[in-house]
């Protein structure tokens, strides 16, 4: 089904749109995905605020175009689903992840803050903990010298305070 030249300028303004919120792009190959399981990795996207979409490659092509991700324009050849997100690690991890359960999903590759990235590039960055978990592990790390200060504090206290209850004790007997 061929589009007619509005429908072509809308599909490409409506990804330009998601490309300019967006970090990351990552590509995959889908060849051979059933329907069942591209809705799956369709719903997966959508959860964690993924823009997961199937566009032809000229059209995205014309979308990155003068972007950051223009740079992954050489490697926009095949049947290949998009993926942006917001998030620097959630398109990435979207798609790795998906093709780990299932053979027929193939990383091609995708781009970061202007880098193009191939498909080893793409798992390492789905294997960087998401924005929230790596602020818990900031804020852990900032607490933990606290808390040891904190101890530190009440064993003195403690020792001090039980020192001076055994004074007042022995004038007593």
């Amino acid at each position: 089904m061929s589009l007619d030249r509005n429908e072509k300028a809308a599909v490409v303004a409506g990804v330009a749109a998601q490309v300019a919120r967006s970090q990351t792009l990552a590509m995959a190959e889908y060849r051979g995905l059933t329907v069942e399981n591209l809705n799956k990795l369709r719903v997966e996207a959508r959860a964690k605020g993924v823009y997961l979409h199937v566009v032809k490659n000229t059209l995205a092509r014309r979308a990155v175009a003068g972007t950051p991700f223009e740079v992954a324009q050489g490697a926009m050849v095949g049947p290949l689903i998009y993926g942006f997100s917001e998030d620097a690690v959630a398109a990435a991890k979207v798609i790795a992840d998906f093709a780990k359960g299932n053979d027929k999903l193939v990383v091609k590759g995708g781009a970061y803050a202007g880098r193009v990235l191939d498909a080893d590039g793409v798992k390492a960055l789905a294997s960087i903990p998401s924005r929230e978990v790596l602020i818990a592990q900031v804020a852990g790390l900032l607490k933990s010298p606290i808390q040891r200060l904190a101890g530190v504090v009440a064993a003195l206290a403690e020792k001090k305070g039980g020192g001076a209850q055994a004074e007042a004790a022995a004038p007593a007997a």
